[in-house]
C-alpha cells in the first residue's frame, strides 16, 4: 500500500467530478451527464450591493423554476428544462445563450419608472417588453431590435419569435399569479438557440435560465406589499427579513407547507 494512502469508508461521500461551465450570482452551470445537457445548480447567494446567503433560497428557486418551466411546456412553449435531479439541481438542454434578455413590464417599477417619470407601481395600459444587454457591468443597458439584428445576435424571424413567445409567457404567468392573489409586475426572461441538425439555419429559439423570485417583481394584491427583494435593504437582509418572500410564494404555489422550514435564515 502506498505511503499516505487511507481507504475511504462507506460513509464518506465523494464529490463527483464534472466540468464547471459558468458561475453567476445565483446559479452554477456544470456539464451534464448526457450529451447536449447541462446541470443547473441553484445557490443560496443573493446580491444587493453586498453578498448575502439566504439559506434554502436555492431549494425553493429550483422547485419554482421547475414548476413554471413545466407548465409553460404544457402550453407549447419550448424550454431548456428536462427534469429536476435533486433539491438544488435540474437537468437542462444545452443551448447557445443569446447575449440579451427580455424584461417584461406590466407595471412601472424601479429603473423603468424612473426613466419614464412614472409613479412606482402604476399599471401600464399594455405590457411593454424591453431588450437589455446581459454583459457583466452593462445590466441596465437597453438595446433595440435593430441593434440585435444589425450586430448579428439574432435574425428578424428570431426576434419576432422571441417577442411572440414572451407575450404568450406573460399572458400565462400573469394568470398563474393573479389566481393566487399576486400581480406579476415585472420579470426577465432569457433565451437560447439550439441546433437541430448540421444544416445551416436549422435552429430553434427556446426559453432558458430560470423563472424565480430572483427574476420577478411581485405585488401581494391583498396587502399591497411587494413580494420580492427589490425593496429590501442590506440591513434588513442581515436582520433575516429576506427569506419570507421565497417562503410566501412557494407556499401559495403549494410547494412549501405553511410556516416553512425553520432554518430559512440569512448569513452575511
Amino acid at each position: 500500500m502506498a505511503i499516505g494512502f487511507r481507504p475511504r469508508v462507506l460513509s464518506e461521500k465523494s464529490v463527483p467530478r464534472r466540468r464547471h461551465i459558468y458561475e453567476g450570482n445565483t446559479k452554477i452551470l456544470f456539464d451534464g451527464p448526457e450529451p447536449g445537457t447541462y446541470v443547473l445548480y441553484f445557490k443560496d447567494d443573493h446580491h444587493i450591493e453586498a453578498k448575502h446567503v439566504i439559506t434554502g433560497k436555492g431549494v425553493i428557486n429550483n422547485r419554482l423554476s421547475e414548476l413554471f418551466m413545466s407548465r409553460l411546456s404544457e402550453i407549447g412553449v419550448e424550454t431548456h428544462f428536462l427534469r429536476r435531479l435533486n433539491m438544488r439541481e435540474q437537468l437542462v438542454r444545452a443551448a447557445e445563450v443569446l447575449p440579451f434578455q427580455v424584461v417584461m413590464h406590466n407595471a412601472a417599477t424601479g429603473d423603468f419608472a424612473k426613466r419614464l417619470g412614472l409613479d412606482e407601481g402604476m399599471m401600464l395600459p399594455e405590457p411593454i417588453p424591453e431588450f437589455r444587454i446581459k454583459t457583466k457591468g452593462l445590466d441596465e443597458s437597453l438595446v433595440s431590435s435593430h441593434h440585435i439584428t444589425s450586430l448579428g445576435w439574432a435574425d428578424t424571424d428570431e426576434v419576432e419569435s422571441i417577442l411572440d413567445t414572451t407575450q404568450r409567457i406573460n399572458d400565462f404567468l400573469c394568470g398563474q399569479f393573479l389566481a393566487l392573489g399576486m400581480r406579476l409586475m415585472q420579470y426577465s426572461l432569457e433565451f437560447g438557440r439550439v441546433y437541430l441538425s448540421e444544416f445551416m439555419g436549422d435552429t430553434q429559439i427556446i426559453l432558458i435560465d430560470e423563472i424565480t423570485p430572483d427574476t420577478c417583481h411581485i405585488l401581494d394584491l391583498k396587502t399591497s406589499e411587494r413580494m420580492d427583494l427589490s425593496q429590501v435593504s442590506n440591513q434588513e437582509l442581515e436582520d433575516h427579513k429576506g427569506a419570507k418572500f421565497y417562503q410566501d410564494i412557494a407556499q401559495r404555489f403549494g410547494l412549501l407547507e405553511a410556516g416553512g422550514p425553520p432554518d430559512l435564515a440569512v448569513r452575511p
